[in-house]
């Protein structure tokens, strides 16, 4: 094969013929003629959708340019360590701390897209777009001088912490974004320990430091504190810290160097980042077989399933035939490789192969799931993958069975939604999926808070599923018979002159206070507080300190259960009657707390249109309207007027249903509703529970 190679690249190329007809001793020595980097011709890749590759193709040899890489790389990727020009790093830190905006600029100033491109390329999703957060951890390449960095865009919202906890296995270092202003948060510990617990050295960098009110030498005593509190090694103590305004591009490692790019964070991943750990051939096993643990999964619409994660040994090529095996070692498929991805920049380019120390993406294999092991057929170990924290949130999950049911999505049997739900276990490795206790064509949904539920939930909606779901239940757990529940962290950055009504409120859902810090007016409490009485809570937060209140909270560990909570809730008004809301009715009925209609809204009986200002129940009738008469008024007109209603989003909907309502989730709507529609029915259940 090599030499019928040889003899079609004899024709094609004089520089070609006088390297492929020398001896291979004798190549190793001409430098000059051979790629600097055994996988160089991979910037001749074009993206895979666009009419530029298209035409490039026309117009070039595509055979010629990749045969004569495919041959270099096969002959001395083994003597040029091709590995150890690759640089697998992961972009850590808490919400909003700037992760995102920083990947953007080294992306634009490697080169990698355009400097005029839009902010936040790797917030691709629209879910991730609209919020402005970081939902899904994503891989992209860049290069960079002589070597490869791969860098992961990682959320920062704790309820996606599994997100973080599974790209560890696949990096070799982290950069720890720490905001210059507020210091290490909630989020920082938990991906900071997750990355020290793997054996990860961190690279520090503090940012946003264009502000005026840095504490630099604060955050770095901050930061050390958090390395020492989390048992850090000596090598791991030893972080280099630089500091960076990913907003203005640049990164400086003392802060009085001139500030004009972001390159020292570039050479400095190059310098203290540790080439990946791989599978070498040894004299006695030449031939190493391929193995690569599958970290994410997306769908393409040509390619169908593509899994992804870093290769531990060996070479994927196409063709290749491979194994999925799961994390006992049973076999789950048998496969053949059908194409060979990578990211460069926010392109997608095909590869001839991808070897040891790549992040690849591999098309062939549709049983495939995330901590899966894609392996030559002669390997039997699967690949060791991180564990993962377990669940603290459950909610049921099952179709909708109110009035309106089938009005306006087009998935509606329970067997789509049975589907949907495990579909949805394929990539997301926080969440389960399991039959509810309850029975019936209904799912419990384990998973790590109130926004991931409700991520999930709009997604669905989206997707044109009806839904209806309980309200959340904290995870508990039996320990020598004793009933344990999840605790968290819970971090308030509040203003002064409200920290005494937050601790106020905390005291009442059964939390301990472990530290206050003031500074410039501000005041940052720190508590241990049951999971369960965070639920609804941060909606009170703001109302309470009109919006000038954040709250950040992290898994802390579970403890024996303190007791009910008492008066946290607040009561319904409930629709007794079918029908459309008449602004007449609504007039009177808004006196009794908030609403969440408004007139003209169609309404059925059971359905809740308001939050009772008192925490009982109350049923009214919102259809009513005013009966005319022949008697006239003495005032000229007469107005209606009715308060804005509460528009509720799924957020808010999740915070405050309570135990016997549902929440409704339609691709138009968000209703609550009492699980029993019936106004009698409920009564006579009311009655008999006190007797």
């Amino acid at each position: 094969m090599i030499r019928n190679l040889s003899s079609q690249l004899l024709a094609s190329s004089s520089k070609v013929r006088s390297s492929i007809l020398l001896p291979l001793q004798f190549r190793q020595s001409l430098p000059n003629t051979l790629p600097s980097h055994p996988r160089a011709y991979t910037h001749t890749s074009t993206p895979i959708y666009t009419s530029q590759s298209l035409s490039s193709q026309k117009n070039s040899s595509p055979f010629v340019k990749r045969s004569f890489a495919s041959v270099f790389s096969r002959s001395f990727s083994t003597a040029n360590k091709h590995y150890q020009k690759i640089r697998n790093v992961a972009i850590i830190a808490h919400v909003d701390h700037g992760k995102t905006s920083l990947v953007d600029q080294l992306l634009r100033q490697s080169g990698s897209i355009k400097e005029n491109s839009n902010e936040r390329v790797m917030d691709s999703n629209q879910l991730e777009k609209e919020r402005g957060i970081t939902i899904l951890a994503k891989c992209t390449s860049i290069r960079w001088k002589d070597f490869q960095l791969n860098i992961v865009d990682t959320p920062g919202h704790g309820d996606f912490g599994g997100e973080v906890e599974r790209v560890l296995g696949m990096v070799d270092g982290v950069v720890l974004v720490v905001d210059a202003t507020e210091g290490p948060m909630a989020q920082t510990k938990f991906v900071l320990s997750k990355a020290l617990q793997a054996g990860l050295k961190p690279l520090v960098v503090l940012n946003k430091m264009d502000r005026n009110t840095i504490r630099v030498d604060e955050v770095e005593n901050e930061i050390f504190e958090l390395f020492a509190n989390l048992e850090a090694n000596d090598s791991q103590l030893s972080y280099p810290t630089l500091y960076a305004s990913a907003r203005h591009g640049w990164a400086v490692r003392n802060k009085d160097d001139e500030k004009n790019s972001i390159t020292p964070l570039l050479d400095a991943i190059v310098e203290y980042v540790s080439p990946p750990k791989v599978t070498e051939p040894t004299s006695s096993d030449p031939n190493v077989g391929f193995s690569m643990l599958v970290t994410t999964l997306e769908t393409d619409p040509f390619f169908g399933r593509i899994v992804t994660g870093k290769i531990y040994g060996g070479t994927a090529r196409v063709g290749l035939p491979l194994k999925v095996i799961d994390r006992e070692g049973n076999l789950i498929e048998d496969g053949k490789v059908f194409k060979v991805i990578a990211r460069r920049g926010t392109d997608r380019i095909i590869l001839d192969e991808g070897q040891a120390g790549d992040i690849i993406g591999l098309a062939g294999f549709n049983k495939a799931f995330v901590t899966h092991t894609l392996c030559s057929p002669e390997i039997t170990q699967p690949i060791p993958s991180q564990p993962i924290d377990p669940p603290v949130l459950a909610m049921t999950f099952s179709v909708n069975t109110s009035p309106f049911a089938g009005t306006d999505g087009q998935s509606v049997t329970s067997t789509k939604l049975r589907s949907r739900l495990f579909k949805e276990l394929e990539n997301n490795v926080s969440m389960t999926v399991n039959p509810s206790p309850d029975g019936g064509e209904s799912f419990e949904v384990k998973g790590r808070g109130e926004l991931q539920m409700g991520i999930l939930l709009e997604n669905m909606r989206r997707e044109g599923f009806e839904v209806s779901v309980s309200q959340p239940k904290v995870v508990m757990k039996k320990e020598d018979d004793q009933t344990l529940e999840p605790v968290e962290e819970v971090t308030i950055d509040v203003d002064l002159e409200y920290s005494g009504l937050i601790i106020e409120k905390m005291m009442k859902r059964k939390a301990d206070m472990v530290d206050m810090k003031q500074s410039g007016g501000k005041c940052r409490l720190v508590f241990y507080c049951p999971s369960r009485g965070l639920l609804g809570f941060r909606s009170e937060l703001t109302n309470d300190t009109r919006g000038t209140a954040v709250l950040n909270h992290l898994f802390h560990k579970y403890q024996p259960y303190k007791g009910q909570m008492e008066g946290l809730s607040k009561g319904a008004i409930i629709s007794m009657e079918d029908g459309v809301a008449t602004g007449y009715a609504l007039e009177s009925i808004q006196e009794r707390g908030v609403l969440y209609i408004q007139p003209g809204a169609k309404i059925y009986k059971g359905m809740i249109i308001g939050e009772h200002s008192r925490d009982n129940d109350i049923d009214v009738n919102p259809v009513k309207t005013k009966h005319l008469s022949n008697v006239r008024t003495t005032q000229k007109e007469e107005f209606t007027r009715l308060n804005a209603p509460k528009i509720l989003s799924l957020e808010d909907a999740i915070a405050c249903v309570k135990d016997d309502e549902l929440i409704e989730v339609t691709p138009k709507s968000i209703r609550i509703r009492k699980k029993e529609l019936d106004t009698g029915a409920r009564q006579r259940a009311r009655k008999s529970g006190k007797d």
